[in-house]
């Protein structure tokens, strides 16, 4: 009786060591000490300014009457035309150009390096004054473009920012414009980390030009460039700087994506719930990409 009762009051003790080492790890006095003082700042500012945003956006727009109105709503179902329209186009387009132009830089020559150089500015550019500048260049009155084609062809140049189609491809192309040097940069990087051995190999068995491409480099870079555009995806779906600062959402909001859409409800109409189930109505759509992705950089390496 009195050994279990020895061993009911010990083991709480032990239980308390066990998770006060499994806490602790390796570390000893002050390390530990400076541990808590790096980690718990890290941990509330994520907990503040991370978790609990996201906990109350989930709880704001939770009611379903919300999904209901917004589903009713025309400029919500041209939104979403105009989010996959952006996601298709702004994804591929830019990907694929920006692998492409990494193979067009892997050429040797100092006047290659300038022009790398010359060619990452547009992203090096903060956003907002670059997709300002757009906006006012495509101006149907005194922008830029129309006074070049007046100028050299004298035609009158279209309005447009006021045409829905033509403002969504000024969006779609000042995105890919903007973003296509960065993910050419990340994409050049991969093609240099392929083995030289490898490059020499297949230039003796024969594989050089487009055949090298389709059976050495492509498929050494095929788990790179499906991350990167996965990655894309998912900063694209949450970018609203490109439609903010190009179109406006307009003409006559005809030109929202989801992330704009969201800011619209909130603030121009002054109804955040439904700003917010706008946004939390891109989840179906995040989750999987964001699933796919952690399941690839957790299962597969990029093997270079």
């Amino acid at each position: 009786m009195n050994g279990a009762t020895v061993a009911d009051i010990s083991r709480p003790v032990v239980w308390r060591r066990t998770l006060s080492r499994s806490l602790r790890g390796g570390l000893k006095g002050g390390e530990y000490t400076w541990a808590l003082a790096f980690v718990v700042p890290y941990l509330a500012v994520f907990l503040a300014f991370v978790v609990y945003p996201v906990i109350y956006g989930l709880w704001m727009g939770s009611d379903v009457q919300l999904y209901r109105e917004l589903f009713a709503d025309p400029i919500y179902q041209s939104t979403v035309v105009n989010t996959i329209l952006y996601l298709a186009l702004g994804v591929n387009v830019k990907m694929f150009l920006a692998l492409l132009l990494s193979g067009f830089f892997m050429r040797p020559g100092w006047w290659m390096k300038v022009l790398l150089l010359i060619f990452i500015l547009p992203w090096a550019v903060p956003q907002i004054s670059t997709f300002i500048s757009i906006h006012w260049m495509l101006n149907g009155e005194w922008g830029f473009v129309n006074n070049v084609l007046y100028q050299l062809l004298h035609v009158e140049g279209p309005s447009w920012l006021n045409d829905r189609w033509s403002a969504l491809g000024a969006v779609i192309v000042s995105h890919i414009w903007k973003w296509t040097p960065f993910w050419t940069l990340i994409l050049l990087a991969g093609r240099m980390a392929i083995p030289l051995e490898i490059r020499d190999t297949a230039k003796v068995d024969g594989a050089t030009g487009l055949r090298g491409f389709v059976h050495i480099t492509f498929p050494l870079l095929a788990n790179l460039y499906l991350i990167c555009t996965l990655l894309s995806t998912i900063f694209l779906l949450g970018d609203f700087n490109a439609v903010t600062f190009v179109s406006g959402g307009g003409p006559a909001n005809t030109t929202h994506v989801l992330a704009t859409l969201g800011i619209r409800n909130a603030f121009e109409i002054a109804h955040p719930q439904l700003g917010v189930a706008a946004v939390m109505s891109a989840l179906p759509m995040v989750i999987p990409l964001v699933i796919v992705l952690m399941r690839k950089l957790r299962a597969a390496e990029v093997q270079l």
